[in-house]
């Protein structure tokens, strides 16, 4: 950025940083620095345990790539270990999908209602309650669907358990809610509001204005909310150690048990010992985590640019 009079002979001048300009300068890129250096010393980390699964451990073997990807056993006991991710992933892909399918559309009509909808004393009302609905620890939701939601649903419906898929779904959901609320307000209020005033000029009632007008021209933004609400569900733990049933299966119906990848590790490696090949496997787990909160990222970063570009 010039400052006025640096001009000369259509050449722009960048003036000289004062030290503290530089000294400030130097600290958030410093700041920044750290930042991916962390991140990056927990991936090199990550995935060279992770790596440990994949050579010889000394007390099973080798596991392939393919025994470990596609296997649907997780038994990681003597006398024959198996190390298989594919039902573990199954199980955190279902309960993640139930979860989005429920809290995509209450979070975004909750997002629409309070950024177009409700009276401004509606408004400070509501919106502090959702933002404190995400403060609810997970482990209190966990205790009300195991205590509660799991023995009414096996009554009602008539089934073997109540921790399943369904449960689970239902409890990330809530805890989802309040990210695609707040992300999707955020993005339907960036939309000016000349365009909203054209709008109405042009005689299209409030609906209309926003179903064709504000959603999408926020677009991007929504999308963002609602694969960052998954990448949340995604990686919740307690909440699915303590509804989702703990079956390593790939579920079938909303009411099978399942054992996602989160749950898992939390379980497993309190027990497991170091250098072992059940340890590696479970920073292999890790990575498996890891890899697909990244994919949901970038998807998220993709579509808004795309919307961007398209809008």
């Amino acid at each position: 950025m010039t400052r006025p009079g640096k001009e000369r002979e259509g050449i722009l001048l960048v003036p000289k940083l004062s030290p503290t300009e530089k000294g400030v300068r130097i600290f958030f890129l410093v700041c920044a620095m750290a930042a991916l250096g962390q991140m990056l010393l927990i991936m090199i980390f990550l995935f060279s345990e992770a790596a440990g699964l994949f050579v010889n451990t000394g007390d099973s073997g080798a596991v392939s790539l393919s025994e470990f990807f596609f296997s649907l056993d997780w038994y990681p006991t003597y006398p024959d270990p198996s190390y298989g991710s594919l039902a573990l992933a199954a199980g955190s892909l279902a309960v993640t999908l139930v979860s989005i399918a429920m809290a995509a559309p209450l979070g975004i009509g909750l997002a629409i209602y309070l950024s177009e909808v409700a009276s401004r004393r509606a408004r400070e009302w509501l919106k502090p309650c959702v933002e404190l609905l995400a403060a609810i620890p997970s482990v209190v939701l966990g205790f009300v669907g195991m205590i509660l939601v799991a023995p009414f649903m096996q009554n009602v419906l008539n089934l073997p358990t109540g921790l399943n898929v369904l449960n689970c779904g239902i409890f990330l959901a809530v805890m989802a809610t309040p990210t695609i609320a707040s992300l999707g307000e955020d993005a339907l209020s960036a939309v000016p509001q000349s365009v909203k005033d054209a709008s109405h000029a042009l005689g299209a009632t409030k609906f209309e204005t926003i179903w064709k007008v504000v959603v999408p021209s926020s677009l991007s933004g929504l999308s963002t909310a609602v694969i960052l609400g998954l990448g949340r569900a995604l990686g919740e733990t307690i909440v699915v150690l303590m509804v989702a049933g703990g079956a390593a299966q790939i579920p079938r119906s909303l009411f099978d048990s399942v054992r996602p990848l989160t749950s898992t590790l939390a379980a497993e490696m309190g027990e497991t010992a170091m250098g072992s090949a059940h340890y590696h496997a479970l920073f292999a787990l890790g990575a498996v985590l890891f890899l697909l909160t990244l994919a949901f990222n970038l998807l998220a970063f993709f579509l808004g640019r795309h919307w961007r570009r398209n809008s």
